[in-house]
């Protein structure tokens, strides 16, 4: 086992007649020995294009990745010591589930007990144990990529590279595979990077999150951090569901100045002495916003029960926010409701950069 690191690692792709696409720009990243870490992001951001990189099959355009003291870029894919679980599933048509799963220790002439077990372990795991002895076009979707990720995980190779690998599976199985598929990982302290679109996903596999947006690497933080300090504007709207509330503002005094979509001052906030004048964003998270409290007044124009929470829509002064809570809430539509936006639950964000100015009362910087 050994760290990966990528160092200013670009993928610019080249196309007769058309003009370059510049996919991936200028990525840094250090992976830990054992660490597991999602590479998170929109459909087009880079995220599969640097997966692809790290396993062999994209040329590096500019930049290096090494594994421990290998430069990855050299090497064929085959001699890199890497698994990896495809998307498409990429299987063999001709062999049984139960061969296509221990085909690499097969050929490392693993010891057919060796094999059996193990085998048997990792279908155990993904629940595939019932269909080892049908071949692939037989079996679903869903069983065809849990036997692709059973085929890279039994390798327990220097790196496991998995790229979207739960993406067909039902929420119920879903989230019951991701518990034994970390605790996997971490029992036999596998290196790993997966690829994925979903949040929840990222934020219960991965040791730290890369969150990527127009091939540029946003941030890469714990989930944690990327909740309460993100980087920048775009992480902030991105991670968490429901998105952050994001107000326009401006620092003016002692005051944070809210404005409507219109530009017309809505209702202010206290400003902290290190705040520096102009224009700014402010976000709050939805679960932050406290609903029947405070020196604010909205009228509720939604309110969604979804089995274990409400989500209630509410304009204060011509700003629309979403408050989360636990539990029901009997408020009717129209209903005037005190609202308050703590001053340790804020967000300040530059206005032209979308950098983080302070997280509560703390600065970015």
């Amino acid at each position: 086992m050994a760290e990966l690191n990528l160092t200013a690692v670009d993928k610019i792709y080249q196309s007769r007649g058309k003009p370059p696409v510049h996919a991936v720009r200028s990525v840094d990243m250090a992976i830990g020995d054992g660490e597991i870490v999602g590479l998170l992001g929109s459909s087009g951001c880079g995220k599969t294009s640097t997966l692809r990189m790290i396993a062999g099959f994209e040329d590096v355009s500019r930049g290096e990745i090494r594994l421990g003291s290998r430069v990855l870029n050299e090497l064929a894919p085959a001699e890199r010591g890497v698994a990896m679980a495809f998307e498409g599933y990429a299987l063999y048509p001709p062999l049984t589930v139960r061969d296509n799963v221990g085909f690499a220790l097969l050929r490392a002439r693993t010891p057919k007990a060796e094999i059996e077990r193990r085998v048997a372990e990792i279908a155990s795991l993904l629940e595939i144990g019932d269909i080892l002895d049908r071949y692939p076009p037989t079996i679903s979707a869903g069983q065809q990529q849990r036997t692709s990720l059973a085929r890279a995980l039994i390798r327990r190779a220097d790196l496991s590279l998995l790229d979207e690998p739960m993406s067909q599976l039902e929420p119920q199985l879903r989230a019951i595979l991701r518990a034994r598929i970390k605790d996997f990982l971490i029992e036999h302290k596998m290196t790993t990077v997966f690829v994925t679109h979903d949040q929840t996903e990222a934020l219960a596999l991965a040791d730290r999150i890369a969150v990527m947006e127009g091939g540029v690497l946003q941030q890469f933080a714990a989930p944690a951090d990327l909740k309460e300090r993100p980087a920048n504007l775009f992480v902030a709207s991105f991670i968490g569901e429901p998105p952050m509330n994001i107000m326009a503002g401006e620092i003016a005094g002692q005051e944070i100045v809210i404005r409507t979509v219109q530009g017309e001052k809505a209702f202010t906030l206290p400003a902290q002495a290190g705040d520096r004048p102009g224009e700014i964003r402010v976000g709050i998270r939805p679960h932050r916003v406290r609903v029947g409290e405070g020196p604010l007044k909205g009228q509720v124009v939604s309110n969604q029960w979804l089995g274990d929470q409400t989500h209630l829509g509410i304009e204060v002064e011509g700003v629309l926010l979403v408050a989360v809570t636990d539990g029901t809430l009997n408020i009717g539509i129209g209903e005037a409701v005190p609202v308050a936006l703590p001053g340790d639950a804020l967000h300040l964000f530059d206005a032209a950069s979308g950098a983080a100015l302070r997280h509560g009362e703390v600065s970015a910087a």
